[in-house]
Parts: structure tokens; sequence; C-alpha cells
């Protein structure tokens, strides 16, 4: 009753208007620049909170790139940058930019910022979330550094300090509280709220990419269903919305309900269709990124599939720890925990779940994590075994650390010839 009454009441919020960012004032576009294995998805839940207070979605951007390869292509980087600041600059009559990058893009963000005076004095404001130290605010550019647990001492001279020491790495990128203090550095005041505000109708649009590259994804078709929010199954045999990925991978606009849910179904021909699936969109987001791989590469090449049991993806922009005890996080699938101090232990950082039977034996095996997998950054992989069955389904329930439940089902397609991806919110 108590969430029922929430959701009222922020419907009835947000049906009363939506506040401006400041009296007699535009705000300036903001460019979000993602660390390793990143991508524009870290920065959703801080965009729907920019646009519950007045920011104009079309002027929020990520700008993505290949980071296992930035090191050699930093000169392509800055270039796109260039033209995507002057892009958003000419759009919007404004001089200048606001510039949010976290971890490995603070490092391309000060890198950048240093290059040249002229680029340095086209942002306004540059956001540092737990990433590189500096003895001076990159290329002079007022800065605010957020950093989370670890070394409370890390700092950029000269520039705002802020300390999370109880937020993970990626929870600084999508947590209320950073989103609070960036918004007060761009805007000079307090936000008008820290929610994620619902709105009548969601309008998506995004990029279904190849991990970690962010390559595009060229030759597949993307098919939207709307779902049973009890099962997760699609609620009609056709889509509400189909379009071809070509180029980089991009799609939408697609106008949905926000109070549904939905899949979004990447098809290709003759191989595995990979099922996304998520909870509502309560509101507008250009930034839903569908990660996923060419058949028979990349982490899903090392996926053990069969007919009889499920294979899913589980992710969210806020690490799981598994080894906090009530001070962490709890994921039951089919009613069992999943997570425990092995497998997502707090220091590694698990953002992904790849979770499937190992060994195809019909049995969960949780006391060692699957070692091709936990080697990966952010990722983290568990022998659990999920039956496919005929019109069945996988409960999913995340106990959140600090309080609160999320629960999604969806459909036990049979590994053999489907991936789940489920992706649960990090607020």
């Amino acid at each position: 009753m108590r969430r029922l009454l929430s959701v009222v009441a922020a419907i009835a919020l947000v049906l009363t208007a939506t506040p401006a960012v400041a009296s007699g004032s535009k705000p300036r576009p903001v460019i979000f620049v993602h660390g390793s294995a990143g991508s524009a998805s870290q920065f959703e839940s801080q965009t729907r909170r920019l646009t519950s207070n007045g920011f104009p979605i079309e002027i929020i951007e990520a700008h993505e790139y290949d980071s296992p390869n930035v090191a050699t292509i930093l000169p392509a980087i800055f270039a796109g940058l260039d033209e995507r600041v002057e892009r958003l600059r000419a759009r919007t009559g404004q001089d200048q930019v606001d510039i949010v990058a976290h971890s490995l893009g603070t490092f391309v963000m000060q890198s950048y910022l240093a290059s040249s005076p002229a680029r340095a004095q086209r942002v306004a404001h540059y956001v540092n979330l737990d990433g590189r130290t500096a003895t001076a605010p990159p290329g002079g550019v007022p800065t605010l550094a957020i950093w989370g647990e670890g070394d409370q001492t890390r700092a950029i001279t000269g520039a705002t300090n802020v300390y999370l020491p109880n937020q993970s790495h990626t929870q600084t990128v999508s947590s209320e509280e950073s989103f609070r203090e960036m918004f007060r550095f761009f805007s000079g005041r307090s936000p008008h709220t820290g929610r994620i505000v619902p709105t009548r109708h969601a309008e998506i649009s995004g990029r279904a990419v190849l991990f970690p590259s962010n390559a595009g994804v060229t030759d597949a078709t993307l098919e939207v269903y709307r779902v049973s929010p009890l099962s997760g199954r699609r609620l009609s045999h056709r889509p509400v919305k189909t379009a071809a990925l070509t180029g980089d991978g991009t799609f939408g606009p697609i106008k949905l309900d926000s109070t549904a849910r939905y899949e979004l179904a990447v098809v290709r021909p003759g191989a595995a269709t990979h099922h996304f699936y998520f909870q509502p969109f309560l509101r507008d987001s250009a930034f839903v990124r569908l990660l996923t791989s060419r058949p028979g590469e990349g982490l899903g090449a090392l996926v053990e599939t069969g007919a009889r049991h499920t294979a899913l993806t589980i992710q969210r922009q806020q690490e799981w720890w598994g080894d906090q005890g009530a001070a962490g996080d709890h994921l039951w699938v089919n009613g069992r925990d999943i997570l425990n101090a092995a497998n997502a232990p707090r220091v590694k950082r698990v953002i992904g779940i790849f979770a499937f039977d190992a060994g195809s034996d019909r049995r969960t095996d949780l006391t060692a994590p699957l070692p091709a997998f936990f080697a990966q950054t952010f990722i983290t992989g568990m022998d659990v075994y999920v039956p496919a069955r005929p019109r069945g389904l996988v409960s999913i329930t995340v106990g959140q650390r600090g309080g609160g439940y999320e629960s999604v089902n969806v459909p036990n397609w049979p590994s053999s010839d489907h991936r789940i991806t489920v992706n649960v919110n990090d607020y």
C-alpha cells in the first residue's frame, strides 16, 4: 500500500508541473564519458533524475568508445568529443557544456581537457567520478571530484572533493547522493527532487552494442513486446515495434506505457535470440543499451547451452555485494540466494552476473565462481541450474542493500536457442 501511494503521489507531482532548472536560465548540455567495459547505461538513472528536474532529454548525451583499446584510439575519441561538443553547442546556443566522467573515462577527460585550451574553454564544469587524482583541475576547468569506497585521501587539488565512503565504484555514478552533488555543482542550487518522477508514457531510444567494444550490432532485428508483469511472457505474438539494427545499432524512439513491462529481443537469422527484460521505463530514456555479442564470440561463447536449461545474465548499475551480510545484497533465483562471498565479494565490484548450468549436470554449485567469467572486470559467473520447461518461468528477486525488494519474472527459454538478460534498477 505504501508503494502504491508513493507511485500515485509521484504521478500527481509530474502532472502538476515539471520544474525549471533555474528561474530564467537554460541548462547546459551534459555529456557522460563511461569507464572500462562501460556504456551509457551507467548514467541512465542520472539522466532520468536530470529530466525529472527540467533538463530536456535531447541535451543529455553519452560518448561511448572501445575501452579495451583506449590507449590506441585516444585521438579518435578526442575528435569524436570535439564533434559532439560543437554539435550540442550549436543545437542549444550555449557557449559551453558540462561533462561527467567515470573511472577510465576520467583518464580520457583529464587528457582531453589538458590537451588544448580551446577544448577546456568549451567546458563549464567537469565531474570526475571515482577515477584519477590530479594536482590541479584538468585544463583549469571548475571540477567536482566524487570519491567512493577506498582511499579517502584521494583528491584533485583545487577541486571540490566529495567523499561517499559507503558507496561502491559504479554506485558513485548512479546514486541519488552523487546526483545531488552534480546538480548543485552544475546549477548552483539543490535539485527539486532526487527521485525519478514517473510520467504517463515513456519514449525510449538506445543502441544494441557488442560488449565491451560498444560497436553497433548491424546484422539483427529488434523486436519489442509488452509482457505480463507476473510471468514476463509476451502478451501478443506480434511485437509492438520492429526495427532493423544497422550502422551503430541505434534504435528508437519508441513510445511505451511507463507502467508496463517490456521485452526487447535482438533476433539474428540462424542464431540464438537475445531477450532483454527491464523493469518499467518510468520516463523517457535515450540511454537504453542492449549488451550482446556476435554468435560464437565473446563471453557468450563460454556459456554452456542446452535444451533443458536456461542461461541468465543479470546486471545492475550498482555493484552486487555477496559478502557483507545484512549490509549486502541478496539475489534469489527461483527461491535460492545465489550471491555469496566466493562469487560476489565486495572487492570484485560485480555488476554483471552470468548464471547457467555449468557441465549441464542439472545441479547448482555455488562453492566457487566460474573462473573464465570471474577473471573479467566487473563480471562473475555462477553454476546455477534453471530448468527450461514449456510455459515455465524464472523468478528473480533482488534484496537491495539499504532496504527494498525488486522482483522480475521472465520465461525460462531454453539456452540452446535463447539468451536472457535481466536489467535490474540501481535505485
